[in-house]
């Protein structure tokens, strides 16, 4: 076995590990978590003028931050998954205002369930390749980290995101 199947291996076990504890939240969801507002200031998805789902957002650092819900998180989910698959695929990165959310909890977890399996076809595909090519996302143009930052970075997102929907759900079946 190569170095580099090797680190593969690990990034593919650890993406399998965190996809299946997310699992065990995204099997609880409820059409009623999605948009539950766990506090006063939060950040949610919201139809727009054109009829579509779409996520707050603020450039600015607000204060206090506003608390994300289960669905503006799954959202967040979407938006940088559909955008590290645009880059592993040398496609046009879409912007943010781009990705639009589904609006219902069958249409999240279709498209949770989708982009995991996209990037399942990426990572094999990296089976004969080079982790240790240079990779600019999400980090920017200049960046010294490579493919192999890339997927360990989208492992870290995807982990931190699961716990978030999960802290949620428990917080929501609570209340």
């Amino acid at each position: 076995m190569t170095v580099a199947t090797t680190r593969l291996d690990l990034l593919r076990w650890q993406f399998d590990l965190t996809w299946a504890l997310f699992e065990l939240h995204l099997e609880e969801l409820t059409s009623e978590m999605l948009r539950w507002e766990p506090a006063r200031v939060c950040w949610n998805v919201r139809i727009d003028e054109d009829r579509q789902w779409t996520a707050d957002w603020d450039e600015a650092e607000l204060d206090p931050i506003p608390v994300p819900t289960i669905g503006w998180l799954t959202w967040h989910i979407g938006w940088w998954w559909s955008v590290a698959l645009d880059h592993a695929q040398d496609k046009r990165l879409r912007e943010r205002v781009e990705i639009v959310w589904p609006g219902d909890l069958d249409g999240v977890l279709a498209w949770l369930r989708d982009l995991r399996l996209d990037w399942l076809e990426i990572l094999t595909s990296y089976a004969d390749g080079d982790l240790d090519a240079p990779s600019s996302y999400p980090w920017g143009e200049g960046s010294e980290n490579t493919v192999a930052h890339t997927v360990a970075w989208l492992n870290a997102e995807l982990m931190k995101n699961a716990a978030e929907i999960g802290q949620l759900r428990l917080q929501c079946s609570a209340s």
